[in-house]
């Protein structure tokens, strides 16, 4: 009869997961224990890490990625970066080792207490069998759980005695299972959506990170052209949904209330795909819809719906949903939407230079299909102005805004995407959450260029310092980082660019090389 552990391996296969991001420990090795070959395992140095890794590559790949983590001390340094795969719906199966059995109850050292409430309310699920034969079962539900709408991450506490045990007569049922989801809303929903946005006089269109993790962009652009429709991005959108050089393109809006009815403002219907109504951030209170708005929000994820202050709701498939709705849409006569304009040009400082320089230089020597995980906030509106993000899967951001996402999120990324360039775009604050990554660039040749921007200071704190009006916090800079020290001590290769023409260089090093390359660029104050 198969053991656990052999049952376990061939589900994984079946389901497609073959690489394991992870950081061991004891209760650990019995599952690593004739680690197969054709598995691959991703070691990272610290748990947020490798959390952050398998963020990336869930994300990039649109596939469950796989983590092992030790116990509770090593659930505890993932919880950071579980925040931001929480929302952004990344299908993560995490499993923790678990001390033996008859350990647990007397609270060894080792013994993770009440494990599946540990990790809440970050995950959909949490579990711990209540005998070894559940293991292979409760994986499976995992997997499918965290792949079914909405995605998200979930968590398996497994004790470390229970895979060499028999997995029982039934084992390989759960290993050939298969789930497939298909939800759209009805026709007659959609002809009414159809018919409200025909009708409506100024109708706006606002895309969130579910439209790009769909693959949704091409019917976006053929939604918004037929209608003619102005298209902002959701607030602090975490992902690309529409191309930002499009005539219809106007920006992200800001994550406050005041400030989204302001920039709404004179639309009489907002139709919000696949993001949530809204994401708030800075607290500016005022109304939630303009005057004489309307909002109707097209989500896969019932509890966002649910969860608005506002407007109608269609759950369904945002993919199918576009599709099915296209053709109950006709072609306006209205304007098109005239482009933005070219941003202005700006100084550099003496050997610092202006973050909009920095990504002028990126756009203009990236590949077209480049991949960006961004992590420097203070200067998101700085990038999205500057550079160019044609193809679906081109941007990635910390959906929670918690620090640590952007050095190992984009070796994930570059793992799940290995035949497109990934630059990461990170800041100095940012970076020393996770600067162990680096490690793990190194000992696996993850060819990612790594742009550290460095200001010396936590750039999007000072803002919020000049809005709350608090002009002596202490703890807002961070200066005397050596970031190509902290590089070479890890393995990877570093650049300082302090001149547009040093960084001219560095990247045209970095997108010819088989390894990483690590670019820290002294930057001004956003």
């Amino acid at each position: 009869m198969p053991s656990v552990h052999a049952v376990t391996y061939s589900l994984l296969r079946r389901q497609g997961i073959t690489t394991v991001f992870g950081n061991p420990g004891s209760n650990e090795l019995p599952f690593l224990k004739g680690f197969p070959e054709d598995f691959r395992y991703v070691l990272g140095l610290h748990e947020g890490v490798v959390a952050g890794m398998a963020d990336g590559y869930a994300l990039a790949s649109g596939r469950p990625a796989f983590i092992n983590l030790h116990a509770a001390a090593g659930t505890g340094n993932a919880m950071g970066a579980l925040t931001n795969a929480w929302y952004s719906h990344s299908p993560l199966v995490i499993t923790a080792g678990q001390q033996a059995r008859s350990m647990i109850g007397v609270e060894s050292m080792l013994a993770n207490v009440d494990a599946p409430q540990l990790p809440k309310p970050l995950v959909k699920w949490s579990y711990e069998p209540a005998c070894p034969e559940d293991v292979p079962r409760a994986l499976s539900q995992a997997i499918h759980s965290a792949s079914l709408p909405p995605r998200g991450p979930v968590y398996v506490s497994i004790p470390h005695d229970d895979w060499d045990r028999e997995a029982g007569d039934d084992a390989a049922l759960v290993v050939e299972r298969e789930i497939e989801h298909a939800g759209v809303p009805s026709p007659t929903q959609l002809e009414r959506l159809a018919q409200r946005l025909n009708a409506a006089e100024n109708p706006v269109l606002v895309l969130g990170p579910e439209v790009d993790a769909r693959q949704a962009n091409g019917l976006a652009v053929e939604l918004a052209e037929r209608l003619r429709l102005p298209v902002w991005v959701a607030p602090s959108a975490s992902r690309c949904p529409f191309p930002n050089r499009h005539p219809c393109f106007r920006g992200v809006l800001p994550a406050a209330i005041a400030g989204i009815s302001a920039y709404l403002e004179g639309h009489d219907l907002i139709v919000v795909v696949g993001a949530p109504v809204f994401r708030y951030h800075k607290y500016a209170p005022g109304r939630y819809l303009p005057e004489g708005a309307q909002l109707v929000h097209v989500t896969g994820d019932a509890n966002e719906a649910a969860r608005a202050p506002m407007g109608d709701a269609l759950v369904g498939d945002v993919y199918a949903s576009l599709e099915a709705l296209l053709p109950h849409i006709a072609q306006s006569e209205r304007a098109m939407p005239e482009p933005l304009p070219k941003p202005a040009v700006v100084e550099d400082g003496e050997g610092r230079l202006a973050p909009a320089n920095v990504f002028d230089t990126l756009d203009a020597l990236a590949p077209e299909d480049a991949i960006y995980v961004k992590e420097s906030t203070s200067t998101v509106e700085i990038f999205w102005e500057r550079v160019e993000m044609r193809e679906p899967g081109s941007y990635f951001f910390p959906a929670a805004g918690g620090l640590g996402f952007g050095l190992p999120a984009a070796l994930g990324v570059q793992l799940a995407q290995p035949h497109r360039q990934v630059i990461g775009v990170i800041g100095d604050g940012s970076a020393s959450y996770a600067i162990t990554a680096l490690w793990s660039a190194a000992q696996y040749r993850i060819p990612a260029v790594l742009i550290i921007l460095r200001n010396d200071t936590y750039g999007a704190l000072r803002g919020f310092a000049r809005h709350m009006k608090v002009d002596d916090a202490p703890g807002l800079d961070v200066p005397g980082i050596d970031f190509c020290a902290l590089a070479r001590g890890y393995g990877v290769e570093a650049r300082l660019a302090n001149s547009g023409e040093a960084l001219e260089a560095a990247l045209q090093e970095g997108f010819a090389m088989d390894r990483p390359l690590l670019i820290e660029v002294p930057t001004l104050p956003t």
